[in-house]
C-alpha cells in the first residue's frame, strides 16, 4: 500500500468514528488489513483491541508498538469530504492517523522487515478518557505478548511537520476529575435569610480551589487545577436547593496529587459547613502521568532521526494526559510527539489529521522496530 492508498484508508476511518469500546468496523478493518500481511492476530483485548505479532529469525524479544483507536464524542465541525458521517461522532484527535500509520508500518516490516524477534502492533480501544490500555492490560495483553518494551506515538500541532520530540521522564501529565456537590439550600430569592445560599457558597469554592496550586504547592513543581463546569438553579426567583462543581487537576508527582485532592475535599467541606450545606466530593484519578524511561526514550529519538526528522529532546512536558501511562507502568517505553503543523489544536471541531505525516509515522515505527530488535 502506498502513501495514497494509506491516505485512503485514513480518510475512510475518519468519516466512520467510533466511540471507546465500539471501535467494531475499525478493528475489522484493522484484522483485515494485518490478515492479509500474513500476520498472526489476535481479537477482544480490551473488547475491541487488536494485536498482532510478526515474527523474523530465532530471537525471542518482543517490542509493542502502539496505536489508539477511538474518536471523541463531538460533532465535526470540518467542510472535507471525508468529514465524520456519524453524528456527535469525530475522529478530532487524530486517532485515525495513528492508526493509518501503524497499518502501514505493519506492511513494510512484514515484506522487507531486517529485524530479529517479535512485533506486536497493538490496536487499543478508548483512550480518551476511558482507560482501553488499561483494559487491554486486563485482558492479558503482557501476559499473552511479553513485550520487553512499548512505544507509542501522538501527532502534536504545536510541533513543525518534519520534527519530533520525546524526552526521558515525564512527558505528559496525570489526569484527575472532581465533581463537588453542595446540598440543604433552596428558598425564594427574596427571603435568603430563611435558607442556606448554594450558589454563593458554589461562587466562594470556585475562587477558593484556584488558590490551591498556588498556595498549597512547592513553587517548584507543576501541577493545574481547572473549574470546568458550574451548574445550579433553573429561575431568576429561586435559590437553589443544590449546585454542581466539575473540574481536573493535572499533575506529574504523585505526592503533589495527593496534597491537592485532600485541599479539594477539605475546601469543599469546609466552605459548605460555613454556608449551612453539605458537600460531596467525587474525585477520581484517571490517568496517571506518562513516564518514558531513558533508554528507551534514547532508542526513539534515534528512530526518528534515522525516519529523516529534525529530532530534539523535548524541553518540558505537557500536562495533557495520555492512557498509554499505564502501559509504561508494566514495560520500559517511550512516547513521541510527531511534528503536524499546520494542522488545528488537537480536539477542535474542524480538527482533520494532517496526511503528510504519515510517510513520517510508518517510517518511525519501522526505525524503532529494527532498532529494538536489531
Amino acid at each position: 500500500m502506498d502513501d495514497t492508498q494509506l491516505v485512503a484508508l485514513r480518510r475512510d476511518l475518519h468519516a466512520h468514528p467510533e466511540l471507546a469500546y465500539h471501535e467494531q468496523r475499525t478493528s475489522d478493518i484493522v484484522t483485515n488489513f494485518l490478515l492479509a500481511q500474513g500476520i498472526e492476530v489476535a481479537r477482544g483485548l480490551g473488547k475491541t483491541g487488536v494485536v498482532g505479532r510478526l515474527t523474523r529469525g530465532i530471537s525471542s524479544r518482543i517490542v509493542g508498538l502502539r496505536a489508539d483507536m477511538d474518536a471523541l464524542p463531538l460533532t465535526d465541525a470540518g467542510e472535507q469530504p471525508w468529514r465524520s458521517q456519524n453524528p456527535g461522532v469525530s475522529h478530532a484527535c487524530g486517532h485515525d492517523g495513528h492508526t493509518a500509520m501503524l497499518l502501514g508500518a505493519a506492511q513494510v516490516l512484514a515484506k522487507s522487515g531486517d529485524f530479529d524477534g517479535t512485533v506486536c502492533f497493538i490496536f487499543q480501544p478508548a483512550e480518551e478518557g476511558k482507560a482501553g490500555a488499561q483494559a487491554m492490560i486486563d485482558d492479558g495483553l503482557f501476559t499473552r505478548f511479553p513485550c520487553e518494551a512499548v512505544y507509542a506515538l501522538h501527532n502534536w500541532p504545536q510541533l513543525p511537520l518534519g520534527h519530533a520530540q520525546t524526552r526521558p521522564g515525564p512527558i505528559m501529565a496525570a489526569a484527575d476529575r472532581f465533581d463537588i456537590t453542595l446540598k440543604g439550600g433552596g428558598g425564594h430569592a427574596a427571603q435568603p435569610h430563611l435558607s442556606p445560599d448554594t450558589l454563593l457558597a458554589t461562587s466562594e469554592l470556585v475562587v477558593q480551589l484556584n488558590t490551591i496550586v498556588g498556595r498549597a504547592l512547592d513553587p517548584c513543581e507543576t501541577a493545574l487545577l481547572t473549574v470546568t463546569r458550574v451548574q445550579g438553579g433553573t429561575s431568576h426567583n429561586m435559590i437553589p436547593a443544590e449546585a454542581e462543581i466539575t473540574g481536573t487537576v493535572r499533575t506529574f508527582n504523585p505526592a503533589v496529587q495527593t496534597v491537592i485532592e485532600q485541599r479539594v475535599r477539605q475546601m469543599a467541606t469546609h466552605i459548605a459547613a460555613a454556608h449551612g450545606l453539605q458537600a460531596k466530593v467525587v474525585y477520581q484519578r484517571y490517568y496517571p502521568a506518562t513516564c518514558n524511561s531513558a533508554a528507551e526514550a534514547a532508542l526513539a529519538l534515534r528512530a526518528a532521526e534515522r525516519a529523516g526528522l529534525i529530532a530534539a529532546e523535548a524541553e518540558k512536558p505537557a500536562l495533557t494526559a495520555e492512557d498509554f501511562a499505564f502501559m509504561l507502568q508494566h514495560k520500559p517505553g517511550a512516547y513521541l510527539w510527531l511534528g503536524a503543523a499546520e494542522s488545528l489544536p488537537l480536539h477542535h471541531p474542524a480538527y482533520d489529521f494532517n496526511d503528510q505525516v504519515i510517510p513520517s509515522g510508518v517510517r518511525w515505527f519501522c526505525e524503532v522496530a529494527h532498532d529494538a530488535l536489531r
